[in-house]
């Protein structure tokens, strides 16, 4: 779990209208949200119907950028 110590921009009438996080704190959460794409990415590839390709044809097809 991410400990962030926040601060808030409020305007006028003491409304929040941004946050302020230290940078180590901000650079933490780019990279959980990161891994949690990764993480979605994988289990929606993994629901989709598909047939399985030799790993050497998979390897080429990345390589040449084919790879969908």
């Amino acid at each position: 779990m991410i400990t962030v110590h926040e601060e808030y921009l409020v305007d006028e009438a003491g409304n929040r209208k941004a946050v302020v996080l230290p940078f180590d704190a901000w650079q933490q959460i780019k990279s959980e949200l990161e891994e949690l794409d990764d993480i979605r990415a994988y289990d929606e590839a993994k629901d989709q119907p598909s047939e399985p390709i030799p790993f050497e044809e998979a390897m080429r097809e990345i390589a040449e950028g084919r790879l969908d």
